[in-house]
């Protein structure tokens, strides 16, 4: 193609221009974002980490076994106290342990007993959202570690246009300015998955809530029925 092009523009072969073609790697671009991209990527990793985690932990206990409040009416009934507390360890869900929190409490007043049910709903919860404020900072942090590499970039780009004076060309300051693009685009994909990953489980532990509300409520209207 070279000696073609020469051909029709009429260009002398040593004239022609010459295309050159510079490849780079995720790792090398990451690697131009300077030092604050080890933070980024650590934030990334520890997000990563704890979405999981979580995940997989509120799923589980969002698992409701639809004859649980069934045999525990029946054990009451019955008077097997200790069957249906037996029942709940088994069980060994959150909303089981509320249970198991109520049936240790029977015998004391309505009022004692919700208290106890309430509180123990509200350590479940708190459980649950272990490591969510993680993700809440570094929701808002990374893009702010991104916006300080940009600086950081713009600073050192100009500094050397300076130093370099005259003989100042785009390669002086090339590097600053990958910093400075790099850091921003990676604090920004950071922030914006660790939102997402934050409101995704925040929506499963309210579902969680949920749960735990209704079998309290169905629990304490259980406590209050005629026995057969």
């Amino acid at each position: 193609m070279l000696f073609l092009d020469a051909a029709i523009t009429g260009t002398p072969l040593a004239e022609a221009p010459v295309r050159t073609e510079m490849e780079m790697s995720l790792w090398d671009l990451c690697l131009k974002g300077g030092p604050l991209m080890i933070v980024i990527g650590a934030l990334s990793l520890v997000c990563i980490y704890i979405f999981i985690e979580r995940a997989i932990v509120i799923n589980r206990a969002n698992r409701e076994d639809a004859t649980f409040m069934k045999r525990i009416r029946d054990y009451i009934h019955e008077g097997e106290i200790e069957s249906a507390f037996n029942l709940c360890k088994k069980n060994g869900s959150p909303y089981a342990r509320l249970i198991a929190k109520g049936i240790s409490r029977i015998g004391r007043p309505v009022n004692d007993i919700l208290a106890a049910v309430e509180n123990t709903g509200n350590i479940e919860i708190a459980n649950l959202s272990k490591g969510l404020p993680w993700l809440a900072t570094t929701a808002a942090g990374a893009p702010m570690l991104g916006f300080l590499g940009t600086v950081i970039g713009m600073v050192q780009a100009f500094y050397d246009i300076a130093s370099e004076g005259n003989s100042a060309n785009i390669a002086t300051f090339s590097s600053g300015i990958y910093t400075a693009l790099v850091t921003t685009v990676a604090g920004l994909v950071v922030g914006v998955i660790a939102l997402f990953a934050y409101n995704y489980l925040v929506a499963r532990i309210n579902s969680v809530m949920n749960l735990l509300e209704s079998k309290s409520m169905e629990f304490m209207d259980l406590l209050n029925e005629p026995a057969a």
